[in-house]
Parts: structure tokens; C-alpha cells; sequence
């Protein structure tokens, strides 16, 4: 009678030696258990590679030890340990991603991904940079809970170098409508005040308000021909802007310099393009937004409304009108079609009204 043969569960080959290995209890030979499969990193066990848990993570586990001691992170996706997960608002993540959701005042670097608030073409995404209070994690904490909600993020705070003791305050990209009358810029503006903040009142924070450009058209052509006709209005009632700013030329110089004056349009644009960099008072740098930069900080409500009401008529009038009207529009012309009762006081107060005069208060 023939002796039974012990054959190989994965290439059938009988197996002659008197010990061999196992996969799910089933005999293995060495040549297939050394190219075919490989220990799990958690109990030992042998099992196939083309079942093994983690390869995509540089780790070899077996069903039963993924399932029972690994879990993905719910941000990035990592796998990690159990022991290292991290609970969240009803989610688990490593530690790097914990640390990142959890942080109050975020590195100058983060950048999360868009929210839009309002119903509109044009959104704004406000940067509001405040001094001197300190960068003081419970005044963040508090400045946030003011603007946010559970459900709703709508406000981030960042480091930022330029600064000497203070925050810079980021807002997700918004109508102007929800700007002027859903945001509680007010509350934030007051409490920042009272915290000892202070903005126009530095030599060191701005105002800065992002528009995205897909508001200008539906493709690159289209986009880029409005913002030559922006660059163009800044550029043609320079002077204006520059007392609108409430900067100085040597600050202007530095952080948010003019390309300089030119005949058209598309030549302001072909100038800005071989300037390419950041510290214009338009930025184009950004793939998605166009950055107006030229503004000073402020905690003074009507004057943050007011620049984001001048930002949307610059806008719309670069949008409107074709190259030859913008050229011939003087400043006295744009500044009478104004109707928003924020901006026109405004301008009332840094006399560019119709050389209407009205008492200032004091920027803060």
C-alpha cells in the first residue's frame, strides 16, 4: 500500500521533509512559504501576501490582528494602532492629524480646504491681521467661538511673522452679503478691541481680501481679460487708492507695490505678469483667488465693510464695462454711481466723496 503523501496546499508539491509550515492550518512547502507569504507583524503567523492586511502601509498583518488592533485614521487615512488613535467630534486620527484639528492657532502655512458661505458668484475670503494682544491661545479659543458654530467653521487663526505679539484672522470664502449681514464681524471686531488688539493702530497688520476668480468668466481667457481691467482701475486712481488704503507709499512699497501706470488694460497685465510676485496690491499669484493686499488693518467695523463693498465695485465694474469705458471712467464718476451707505461714509470721511467732508472717527 502506497504511503499517503503531505502535498503542498499552494503548488501541490509533495513535501518530504518531516516539518514543514502551516497557512490557516493547511501544509505549505518552504519554497512556497518563503515567496508566497510572510509573518503577520502582530501575532507571527504565517499567512499569503495577497492576503495580508497593511501592505499599502508598509506592514504585513494578518485578518484577525488588523481587525482586532489597527483602524485608518479619518483624516489622512493612515493606518495606525488602536493605542495611538485619537478621538475627535465622533472621529479617530493619528496623532499628526489630531494635533492639526485640535490646534487653536494654526502654523502660517495651513491651508484648509474651502467652505463658501452665502449664495453668489463672487465670494470673499477676508485676512485680518491684529497686533499687540498677544498670540494667546485663549484669546484665539474665544474669538473663535464667537465666529464659529458646531456645525459651521467659518473663521481660522494662523501665526504670522509679520507681526510682533498677535494673530492673523482668516475667514472662509464669503458673499458680501454674508459678509455685511450673516457674519458677526461686529462681536469679533469688539471683543478683539476689548482683548487689547489693535490694527490700524500698528505698523504692522493688513488687510488683505481674496476674490476668486472664476467670478470673471468661464475660462482663462475670459478671467484674465477682467483682471487686466482690475489691475487697470488700481493702477489709473492710484492716488485714490492709496488714501483709501490709510497707508503710507513707503508701506505700500513694501508689502503691496504698484506695477506701475501704463495706457492699457493688457498692458498693466503684461507688466504684472513679468513682476510676478507677491507684494503687489494685487496679488496674482494664487491659482484659484486674486488677493488685493493694499489695505491697512482695521478693528473698525464700517471700514472692514466698506473695503470689501469697494473690492465688489472694483469688481463689477472691471466686469461691465469693456477696456475703452474703464479707461474713460474718472474717479468722481465711479465714486457717484456708489449707493452702499458703508462705503460712501467711508469715502466721506477720507475725502474722496465728491469732496464731501464728514467728521472721522478713530481707526482702531
Amino acid at each position: 500500500m502506497e504511503e499517503e503523501r503531505t502535498l503542498c496546499t499552494c503548488c501541490g508539491a509533495a513535501i518530504t521533509n518531516d516539518y514543514y509550515s502551516t497557512v490557516y492550518d493547511e501544509p505549505i512547502c518552504d519554497s512556497c512559504a518563503e515567496n508566497e507569504c510572510s509573518r503577520c507583524e502582530c501575532c507571527g503567523d504565517l499567512i499569503y501576501d495577497v492576503d495580508a492586511y497593511g501592505s499599502d502601509y508598509d506592514r504585513c498583518l494578518c485578518e484577525s490582528c488588523f481587525d482586532q488592533f489597527y483602524a485608518h485614521c479619518d483624516c489622512c487615512d493612515d493606518l495606525i494602532h488602536r493605542d495611538d488613535l485619537h478621538e475627535y467630534d465622533d472621529g479617530y486620527y493619528c496623532s499628526r492629524c489630531y494635533h492639526e484639528k485640535t490646534q487653536i492657532i494654526r502654523n502660517y502655512s495651513y491651508k484648509p480646504c474651502p467652505c463658501f458661505f452665502g449664495e453668489s458668484i463672487r465670494y470673499f475670503g477676508v485676512e485680518l491681521e491684529i497686533d499687540i494682544g498677544g498670540r494667546d491661545t485663549d484669546n484665539a479659543q474665544e474669538l473663535l467661538e464667537i465666529a464659529n458654530t458646531a456645525d459651521e467653521k467659518r473663521l481660522y487663526i494662523k501665526t504670522d511673522s509679520s507681526l510682533n505679539d498677535g494673530l492673523e484672522l482668516v475667514t472662509h470664502p464669503m458673499s458680501l452679503d454674508y459678509h455685511l449681514n450673516e457674519f458677526n464681524w461686529e462681536d469679533i471686531l469688539r471683543t478683539a478691541i476689548n482683548m487689547g488688539y489693535r490694527s490700524h493702530q500698528t505698523s504692522t497688520c493688513g488687510l488683505h481680501v481674496h476674490v476668486n476668480r472664476d467670478a470673471f468668466g468661464d475660462d482663462e481667457d475670459e478671467q484674465e481679460e477682467v483682471i487686466s481691467r482690475i489691475l487697470y482701475f488700481v493702477e489709473h486712481h492710484w492716488l485714490e487708492m492709496v488714501k483709501f488704503s490709510r497707508r503710507t507709499e513707503s508701506a505700500l512699497n513694501r508689502w503691496a507695490a504698484r506695477h506701475g501706470y501704463e495706457p492699457t488694460p493688457s498692458e498693466v497685465m503684461s507688466k504684472a505678469k513679468s513682476d510676478y510676485g507677491r507684494y503687489y496690491a494685487v496679488n496674482l499669484c494664487n491659482q484659484n483667488t486674486i488677493e488685493f493686499r493694499l489695505f491697512r488693518g482695521t478693528l473698525k467695523l464700517n471700514t472692514l465693510l466698506a473695503t470689501l463693498q469697494l473690492v465688489n465695485r472694483i469688481c463689477t465694474v472691471a466686469t461691465n464695462l469693456d477696456d475703452e469705458e474703464l479707461q474713460a471712467l474718472s474717479w468722481s464718476e465711479f465714486a457717484s454711481s456708489i449707493t452702499e451707505p458703508e462705503l460712501i461714509q467711508y469715502l466721506k470721511e477720507r475725502r474722496l466723496y465728491i469732496n464731501e467732508e464728514i467728521n472721522n472717527e478713530e481707526e482702531i
